[in-house]
């Protein structure tokens, strides 16, 4: 028996607007990962807007998406100052004596900007514009503004459709991304991540209707993610070492140890962009086929 598109969409968003908002006590009471959490949920819904927004009335959720990214950014400022903490605490770890206390003074830094970052949060959840973003996500839960001749029609070809969308962007990038030694290739390469990071949750927004072939690409888009986001997340840490280290210098302070965790971070970012080739295979097949 066919689904119609419109439960199904409406299936797929009630996930996304419930993890959402079961996540905001948790952040509230900065519960371990409830940032990371709140700021999936909150890109996922955003992402599912964005791909599927030709089964919507347009105008009713751009504006919705731009709330959803403003949200997005508030969470984001936390949480990327979480990851660089994590890492910086771990690579401390692996170091001896001027890198381990480079790193620990990395980690208790970005510890405190986390800390700030989160009162912003606690900020912006008490403000009436959040307020305003929360009321409209309960309501898009129960009554999404979807076209209605689309919401009648059979799921599968449109969802279909904007799975073969998402995954020829994937390609198109992958297939444009500029030589390794040209400077613009880091951030292709984070194109791509966010592009592979679309095709994931539009797939997971479909699997329930098409099955194992979306569960299948939302697989290999997520590896694909990985590996770039590892990629990115070594290549960010690269850029606060540094500047870190510039600073010493300029007070004329020893830097061998913030020398030492950036050829580590270094080493990093080619091992995970040798995992890349592998991870972007998938998009050599047409969409639907191995």
């Amino acid at each position: 028996m066919s689904t119609a598109t419109g439960p199904a969409l409406r299936a797929a968003l009630a996930d996304d607007i419930d993890r959402l908002l079961s996540a905001e006590p948790d952040v509230r009471a900065d519960v371990v990962d409830s940032v990371h959490q709140m700021r999936v949920a909150t890109r996922r819904l955003r992402s599912v807007l964005r791909s599927y927004r030709g089964l919507f009335r347009r105008e009713s959720v751009d504006d919705l998406r731009d709330e959803l990214r403003w949200l997005g950014g508030v969470l984001g400022v936390a949480r990327d100052a979480e990851v660089r903490a994590d890492r910086f605490t771990a690579l401390a770890d692996e170091q001896t004596t001027q890198a381990k206390r480079a790193g620990r003074a990395l980690a208790k830094s970005e510890r405190a900007k986390y800390a700030a970052a989160h009162r912003d949060i606690v900020e912006a959840l008490d403000d009436e514009r959040y307020a305003r973003l929360r009321d409209r996500l309960i309501a898009l839960r129960t009554d999404p503004p979807l076209r209605r001749k689309l919401a009648r029609k059979n799921a599968s070809p449109r969802f279909s459709d904007v799975l073969r969308d998402d995954f020829r962007r994937v390609r198109r990038l992958v297939r444009d991304e500029p030589a390794p030694e040209e400077a613009e290739r880091i951030e292709h390469l984070h194109d791509i991540r966010k592009a592979a990071k679309r095709l994931r949750y539009s797939a997971d927004a479909a699997a329930p209707v098409l099955g194992g072939p979306a569960k299948e690409l939302s697989s290999r888009a997520k590896k694909l993610q990985t590996v770039l986001g590892d990629h990115r997340d070594a290549v960010e840490a690269m850029a606060t070492i540094a500047a870190r280290s510039d600073a010493a210098a300029a007070r004329g302070s020893d830097t061998s140890g913030y020398d030492r965790l950036y050829e580590s971070e270094s080493d990093a970012a080619r091992k995970y962009l040798d995992q890349y080739p592998a991870a972007a295979s998938f998009v050599r097949h047409k969409y639907g086929r191995r």
